[in-house]
């Protein structure tokens, strides 16, 4: 890949140079064959590439087999000859040689012969133009890598090592195809951008720089003097070099977004994603839902009660999740049963205001416009069959209702003259139409009488009171001639007394009267239910994945059986009264969190368990229920149990389908029948690392989590729990053993399972990798559903777990799946702003970035653990999960490295989804993205990638690495190529050469320069890295919701947000590259109404974000101040904006997301306690959070095992730091234009004072602070005097300046960071240099560091402190104590005085929570103000 953009940069500069920027000039000869010299630079890579190869495995040869040694040493001695053969041919291809290639032509004598080079291209291009028609041909390339021929053993001998896995992994010819077009399509855009915007416009500066005289080079010549102004082009082009090689990763991002979207939109993605156009299909998802069952009905009515069923029982999850209110659920449920109606009864929802409309054109209609009524009203087919139901249900309930004859005689009679008049067509004749409202009405009073359960006579008296009304409004007002059916005041009082009670209590006509009702009395169009999002995006989804592609679904009987599997280590598994109660120290507890995030929800949870909402008392009283409401609404285990459950539950009730469907005899046993196939079919496994441990701890916390796991148990009786059981037990010898086990148990803590390990699992790797990797054997069936304790699932969704199963047996591409990737919906949304962020772009990721890696890309791996594995192919392929220290730390992608190296193939299906929660404070999104970082740069390292490279096409290859380790990689090149670009301006302006050429009384047009001094324009592009995120949107909301919800990003400072952590993946990626020690970062999953103080933000982010901030600011300064006498203004900004804005997010981006963080009390205690932390001294035994030294140390703890090869390349990235010094004191007054090196080296002077300085402080404190205080006053009083005395000296008698003293400032904090870099690589240099090798000496048994005995245990203890008690260790501590004091001074004023002003705390509430949040919290702190303690807070 490397060698293909550099020969492809080389050929565009050659041709842009040549040719003055067009593109044909490659039609030149002699500018083709300057073109053709990039096969000598292939041959010189391919020689560094060979060679790197032997270094890095020449300590392996010894335990090598023989024969990959001679390919080894072969491919050596071949790419030597390419290196001797092409220059040399084409030297002689050159008619008129200069240069090398005049030497080159002495050499071999001085013979031209034009066509040998090209016989030498085309020789050493035969293996790849082999490679390519192998290419091209996978069954042959795959029948080869699996071959047992010795010609083709052979002929993959030379082309790559024979290993086990790794072969034969070519897809189809289709699937190449595709993926061959995308990168294409993708490379030709990039290189022509490259071409046209990135180099072409260089060459015209670049020449004109070449052929400038610098007049004055302001600083000491250390390094000769490059000629023809190289510095300033190198200085120029380097930037745009790695602008070169990064902005593919943009290019990805632009076609992955247009691909996707457009296997979005053929893929039925987002087709329907509103309730308007969910309404508009309703009526063809009864049809769309057969197609994907197994059952074929033919029948119309039969789809229809088969959808209905699992449509209810949706409905009704939908409730019980209080997203929907009861009058919602009622709106949204479809008839339970079949009614002998002449019409097809459709949810209330799509008949909403129907009826009424109907009535209300009858009130207004003439006598003899009745056939004109009637087309009107069938004007809207929903609308008559809504009024031909109200009618006809209406009789029924009736005839069902009455039990006394006469009564039933007298509705049998004015339905004859109904049905009289609508035949003859006399109904507006025979009836008062304008009457007709009355009687809607007092039919819905009765109604509303009868769907609430009568509980005393007197109820039941109204509902008789109100048939009664209902009845003789019917035939007194509303029927012309109804006075006879009704003869007299006596007969109707009698009438309509002996009613079916029962029928009140049954859930069958509660049922109906509910429906009549809702038909009645709804005048809106109901198109605002439901008003939850939530439950909106799941309806939306549910209905719309009907009409995606999925395979029909078998009966439950014979569909693949399949397990759950959730690892769980101590994270909540319901929330305790006392954790939601509690109220930090805004007076916010999580309840009142939660009430004010979600007040539908907690609305509709107070009525559906009865309480009035103003009842306090009953409110506390249902301490219980609040307890799981408030669980479901976090990441629980609670919460993810209930949501897999769903699984059996869907099971149970599509088992009872089918044998409903099939007409099956079981004498009333099909539930039972149904429950014992779902448990067949379905099992559920947590594994509870630690469940034997809370189960004896005294800890009462942990004694809550033993119980909340009992009792989700008892609560779903398949749940079964895995956990590592530790015994001590005595051999017979007398020594007691530990002893490890895997145990199942299930119901009240019974033990099924016991399985004795060979040690404990979490030992030998990490975690939680290997907390699936014990219990996985518990597991059962063909598929394995890995689910994280942050997941959730949906009951509509379970109900398609059928159909994704059988993806196994689909040929997809080249074979069967052995991962089926899942999509996930982001539940954390609504919590904050930055819960939004990350849920729009982890939405962007899971939907279009896996769509387009499955297809056309074909290199999805696992990333999350929706996914569902064929769990008997893992299980006999090294499992799912590789749990290596360290190397594996994301577990989860190796799975599907180790799936796709084993012939594996992923897939990814987006008919169905699974909740997801994500991270939703700023620290926890650091803490996630920095263990994300750490994870990419070990697998950057690990062999499962290096294999992956080697083994797929170049194609696919491009696809594997920037979709994993690329991204990150070129986002730390991206960070990179700022660093080089302002060091690059620094170099300039220091060394004079800036000036030089723009002031130049020669120079007419300084065009061509600023332009080249903007190359960093480019950087602008990463706003396209938004594209996939917009496009999913658009896709699934549409795209004027996408501008809109961009809109509102970025008004919430979105482009601060992941500016920031772009930061975050570059620090930690640099550093798993630099020195390894990745290590897993615990996020938490709880909700933020914490506000995290100065310091802790601080510690977290002084490394990462905050030094590289300052650093860059001071290169702006400096390129500021320094050039602002020659520069205009607006080509510094134009030139710095971008890095400004940089900056600034790096610095105050942690408290502008920090909750709370402008409030002036909040500002006090936090420098309160940042001050107390910074000045708390002994790091020895003491925490990181106690004290700054403790802090200090740990932050270096990455280089202690760090390599002497890291180590040194640290120390070379440190000297930049030293540029500073040796450029600023040549500018300074006070050495009057000398440019002598003496110069630079009296500067040093000032350090060794200030190091002096700092050393007599620290003597002084360590011998007279404790007992003479006094002394120790004096002599810092001396030091002090002694220090402004050389200051007064140098102004009075070295005319030093006002303004060199700020220059010098700016010179030296530099040199003295990279002072205090150094100290610190100090320490492990000196104990990988001298103190190990002197172990290995000195240890008895020759092991050295391996050794743990006695002797080698106190030679550690004594040279340990070694290095702190050599040289002025005292004085960089404390020299680092300042520079720490000054980087949180500078960083915390701004931000003390903008907590003078209470708006900033307003505006800040608003930017990072909902309105309604922000409300609460303004009264939630009025109330604690003014009931907190009594007074108000000041």
């Amino acid at each position: 890949m490397w060698i293909f953009f550099i020969l492809a940069f080389q050929a565009m500069l050659i041709v842009s140079w040549n040719s003055s920027g067009s593109l044909s000039g490659i039609t030149d000869g002699t500018v083709f064959r300057n073109v053709l010299s990039i096969f000598i630079t292939a041959a010189l890579l391919n020689f560094i590439i060979v060679t790197l190869d032997i270094l890095f495995t020449v300590q392996a040869w010894g335990s090598m087999e023989w024969t990959k040694i001679v390919r080894y040493l072969l491919k050596f001695i071949v790419a030597i000859a390419w290196m001797i053969i092409l220059p040399v041919t084409y030297s002689s291809s050159i008619k008129y040689p200069s240069g090398a290639g005049k030497i080159l032509n002495s050499w071999i004598g001085n013979w031209y012969n034009q066509s040998v080079y090209n016989v030498a291209i085309v020789i050493y291009m035969i293996p790849n133009i082999l490679a390519a028609l192998f290419f091209l041909l996978p069954p042959l390339q795959n029948l080869m890598e699996r071959s047992n021929s010795r010609i083709f053993v052979l002929l993959m001998w030379w082309i790559q090592p024979r290993l086990y896995v790794g072969r034969a992994m070519h897809e189809d010819i289709l699937s190449i195809l595709k993926y061959v077009f995308f990168w294409a399509v993708l490379l030709l855009s990039k290189l022509a951008f490259s071409f046209y915007v990135e180099i072409s416009p260089l060459i015209d500066p670049t020449k004109f720089i070449l052929d400038q005289q610098v007049g004055n080079y302001e600083w000491h010549q250390i390094f000769p003097f490059l000629p023809r102004n190289l510095g300033v082009v190198i200085t120029i082009w380097a930037p745009i070099v790695l602008v070169y090689f990064m902005d593919i990763q943009i290019w990805y991002a632009i076609f992955s977004t247009v691909f996707g979207g457009v296997s979005g939109a053929l893929s039925h993605v987002g087709e329907i994603r509103t309730l308007g156009m969910f309404r508009a299909r309703f009526k063809s998802m009864p049809e769309a839902f057969s197609k994907c069952i197994a059952a074929k009905q033919r029948e119309q009515t039969l789809k229809q009660r088969s959808f209905f069923c699992v449509w209810n029982s949706f409905i009704n999850s939908l409730r019980e999740e209080d997203f929907i209110s009861d009058r919602e659920k009622d709106i949204l449920m479809a008839p339970s049963s079949s009614s002998n109606l002449s019409v097809i009864q459709w949810p209330p929802f799509l008949l909403a205001s129907k009826v009424p409309a109907a009535l209300h054109m009858a009130m207004n209609s003439k006598e003899g416009d009745e056939h004109e009524l009637i087309e009107k009203v069938k004007l809207d087919r929903d609308r008559y069959n809504a009024v031909i139901e109200c009618y006809e249900s209406l009789m029924i309930i009736l005839n069902n209702l009455l039990l006394d004859s006469n009564d039933l005689n007298i509705v049998n009679e004015i339905d004859r003259k109904v049905t009289y008049s609508m035949s003859n067509k006399t109904f507006l004749e025979d009836f008062e139409m304008i009457e007709i409202g009355k009687v809607s009405a007092t039919l819905a009073k009765l109604l509303q009488l009868l769907k609430s359960e009568p509980i005393n006579d007197a109820e039941e008296r109204k509902i008789v009171n109100a048939l009664q009304d209902f009845m003789e409004i019917t035939t007194r007002d509303f029927m012309k001639d109804g006075q006879s059916i009704l003869k007299d005041e006596n007969e109707r009082k009698q009438s309509f007394t002996n009613l079916n009670m029962n029928m009140v209590k049954d859930d069958f006509w509660r049922e109906k009267f509910v429906r009549l009702h809702l038909l009645l009395t709804m005048k809106d169009s109901a198109m605002d239910v439901p008003r939850n999002l939530d439950a909106r995006q799941r309806i939306t989804f549910f209905a719309n994945s009907l009409f995606m592609r999925m395979p029909r679904a078998p009966h439950v009987h014979d569909m693949i059986s399949f397990s759950v599997l959730t690892p769980y280590y101590n994270e909540e598994v319901l929330y305790s009264s006392y954790e939601l109660n509690r109220k930090n120290e805004d007076g916010i507890s999580i309840l009142f969190y939660l009430q004010k995030i979600y007040p539908d929800e907690w609305s509709n949870f107070l009525e559906r368990i009865g309480v009035d909402p103003d009842d306090e008392a009953a409110v506390k009283g249902r301490m219980d229920d609040i307890r799981l409401w408030a669980s479901y609404r976090g990441q629980t285990l609670a919460r993810t149990v209930r949501g897999m459950m769903y699984y059996r539950r869907a099971l149970e009730l599509q088992c009872y389908e089918d044998m409903i469907n099939d007409e099956a005899d079981l004498g009333g046993e099909e539930v039972a029948r149904s429950k014992a196939v779902a448990d067949i079919k379905f099992t559920y496994v947590v594994s509870c690392q630690l469940y034997g441990v809370h189960k004896a701890s005294k800890d009462s916390r942990e004694k809550g989590l033993y119980e909340n796991i009992l009792n989700l148990m008892l609560t779903y009786p398949a749940l079964r729990i895995a956990c590592i059981d530790e015994k001590e037990v005595q051999l017979p010898n007398g020594k007691i053993e530990k002893q490890y086990y895997s145990v199942l148990v299930k119901g009240d803590d019974e033990e099924i399972y016991r399985i004795r390990l060979p040690g404990k699992p979490t030992d030998v790797g990490e975690g939680k990798p290997n907390n699936q990797n014990h219990a996985i054997i518990f597991t059962r069936g063909e598929a394995l559903q890995a689910i994280d304790m942050n997941q959730d699932n949906y009951l509509e969704e379970a109900f398609k777990m059928r159909n994704l199963l059988e993806e196994f047996l689909i040929t997809h591409g080249k074979s069967k799946p052995t991962i089926l990737g899942v999509r996930e919906h982001i539940f954390t949304g609504s919590v904050s702003s930055l819960a939004w962020f990350m849920s729009n772009q982890e939405t962007s990721f899971v939907t279009i970035g896996q769509r387009v890696l499955a297809n056309p890309l074909k290199v999805r791996f696992h990333y999350g653990h929706p996914d569902v594995f064929d769990r008997l192919f893992h299980l006999t392929r090294g499992g799912i999960s590789k749990a290596s220290k360290v190397i594996n730390l994301s577990e989860d992608i190796f799975a599907g490295f180790n799936s796709t190296l084993r012939r594996g193939n992923v897939t990814h299906h987006e008919y169905i989804q699974l909740g997801k929660g994500r991270d939703v404070g700023m620290n926890q999104i650091s803490n996630f993205e920095a263990k994300v970082a750490n994870g990419n740069g070990e697998q950057t390292l690990c062999r499962d990638i290096y294999r992956l490279g080697h083994r797929f096409d170049f194609y696919r290859m491009l696809s594997l690495y920037f979709t994993t380790v690329g991204f990150y990689f070129n986002s730390m090149v991206a960070v990179l190529t700022v660093y080089i670009f302002l060091y690059g301006r620094l170099y300039l302006v220091l060394s004079g050469l800036e000036k030089s050429i723009l002031q130049d009384p020669n120079i007419q047009n300084i065009k061509p320069f600023e332009n080249a001094l903007a190359t960093q324009s480019v950087f602008q592009l990463g706003m396209l890295l938004v594209f996939p995120m917009m496009m999913e949107v658009g896709l699934e909301k549409g795209f004027g919701r996408a501008l809109a919800e961009f809109v509102i990003m970025q008004l919430q400072l979105a482009p601060v947000f992941f500016t920031f952590h772009l930061g975050t993946k570059t620090h930690y990626y640099g550093r798993t590259i630099l020195h390894g020690g990745a290590k897993y970062r615990g996020t938490g999953r709880g909700f933020v109404v914490r506000h995290a103080k100065y310091a802790e933000n601080y510690r977290m982010y002084s490394r990462s974000h905050f030094v590289k901030a300052l650093e860059l600011l001071i290169l702006l300064v400096v390129y500021l101040a320094y050039g602002s006498s020659y520069r205009s203004s607006s080509l510094y900004l134009y030139v710095t904006v971008s890095i400004w804005f940089l900056v600034f997010c790096w610095l105050f981006a942690p408290f502008v997301f920090n909750p709370s963080c402008f409030e002036w009390h909040k500002t006090v205690d936090d420098w309160m306690d940042w001050w107390k932390w910074m000045g708390n001294r002994g790091g020895i035994g003491l925490a990181p959070e106690q004290s700054w030294e403790a802090w200090w140390m740990s932050e270096h703890d990455h280089l202690k095992n760090a390599t002497i090869r890291s180590l040194l390349l640290e120390f070379i990235l440190s000297l930049r730091f030293l540029i500073y010094q040796y450029g600023i004191v040549y500018h300074l007054h006070i050495v009057h234009s000398n440019k002598s090196f003496l110069i630079y080296a009296l500067s040093w002077l000032v350090i060794a004072v200030a190091l002096v300085s700092l050393k007599v402080v620290s003597m002084g404190r360590e011998k007279f602070v404790s007992r003479f205080q006094l002394v120790f006053r004096i002599l810092k009083g001396i030091v002090f005097l002694v220090l402004i005395g050389l200051l007064v000296l140098l102004f009075v008698g070295f005319d030093l300046a006002i303004a060199d003293v700020g220059a010098s400032i700016l010179a030296f904090i530099p040199t003295g960071w990279f002072i205090l870099l150094i100290a610190q690589l100090i320490g492990p240099l000196f104990r990988r240099l001298i103190i190990e090798p002197l172990h290995v000496l000195c240890c008895p048994f020759g092991t050295g560091a391996a050794c743990r005995g006695p002797c080698c245990a106190k030679f550690r203890q004594r040279t340990g402190a070694a290095p702190r008690k050599m040289g002025p260790w005292d004085s960089l501590l404390e020299m680092a104590r300042m520079y720490e004091y000054t980087m949180g001074l500078l960083i915390f004023l701004p931000i003390a005085v903008l907590s003078w002003f209470p708006f900033v705390s307003e505006f800040q509430t608003r930017l990072l929570f909902n309105q309604a949040f922000s409300r609460g919290l303004q009264i939630s702190r009025i109330l604690a103000g003014q009931n907190g303690s009594g007074t108000k807070r000041d």
